[in-house]
């Protein structure tokens, strides 16, 4: 067998190839928002941040954006979801609940969501980050991309655990292969902080075009230091602004307009 026999031979050249053919992966894939960063209602991508635009429903675990919400509102359904018509509360401990049901039938963004309820100690849960973690990987497991993007921070920073750069890196690049801009962002961000401003421009230019306004920021700096080419920083402003416009619609505009997609919401 060659490869055993020049085993030494081959050795760099395959390093190499495998490298290769992962950048490959890593920049061909994710160039598509995941399915939770739509609202199922308009169907339209919710804009970035998704938490600052949406609100999720715990009865069933939808991340409805503020224009539907605030259309649910006007038609007299501001007590109900939106989605799937459940009652709603205000009552932390009923919300809990629900969500604790679902997590216990494997919904990926409901365990999710309870594990970022005990990394920051909400709804009367004790703060125990230990279990945020361990609980958040489950999540990513059973496929959350969500999961799989704060988790890859947390390990990368050292967000109330121990630094292992490393697993964090895995955990973003599966994240931003399958869409997660956040993540997407991030990569291209270390990338940039390492020098490798090559790397970093490629990340960059796909969360930009995703609707990440801070790639665009951050390839405007690599174009002002001559790192990024006139004709690069055009592309991801076209792109960008693209995209913002696909996320646009008269209930979104309206809910900009009023407090109600925001302050009446319980959770």
């Amino acid at each position: 067998d060659c490869q055993k026999a020049h085993r030494k031979q081959h050795k760099r050249a395959c390093k190499k190839r495998v490298a290769e053919l992962k950048d490959e992966q890593l920049y061909s894939r994710g160039h598509e928002r995941p399915e939770g960063d739509f609202c199922p209602i308009c169907t339209l991508a919710i804009p970035l941040p998704v938490v600052r635009h949406s609100g999720i429903m715990v009865c069933c675990m939808k991340s409805i954006c503020d224009g539907c919400s605030a259309a649910a509102g006007r038609r007299g359904m501001s007590r109900h979801c939106p989605y799937c018509r459940t009652p709603m509360t205000c009552n932390k401990a009923d919300q809990l609940a629900m969500v604790q049901a679902r997590a216990a039938k494997r919904d990926p963004a409901a365990i999710h969501f309870l594990g970022l309820t005990y990394f920051h100690g909400e709804m009367g849960i004790q703060k125990d980050i230990r279990k945020a973690v361990e609980i958040t990987e489950e999540a990513a497991e059973l496929g959350s991309v969500e999961a799989l993007s704060h988790i890859g921070y947390w390990y990368t920073e050292g967000v109330g655990v121990e630094v292992d750069e490393a697993k964090g890196m895995e955990f973003s690049r599966k994240a931003a292969m399958q869409g997660n801009a956040g993540s997407r962002h991030f990569l291209g961000m270390y990338e940039f902080e390492k020098c490798n401003y090559d790397r970093a421009l490629r990340h960059l230019m796909i969360s930009a075009k995703l609707g990440h306004e801070l790639s665009v920021e951050a390839i405007k700096i690599l174009f002002k230091n001559r790192l990024a080419t006139k004709k690069q920083y055009t592309e991801a402003l076209r792109g960008y602004q693209d995209a913002e416009e696909d996320m646009k619609s008269h209930d979104r505009d309206l809910a900009k307009k009023i407090e109600s997609g925001r302050s009446s919401r319980c959770w």
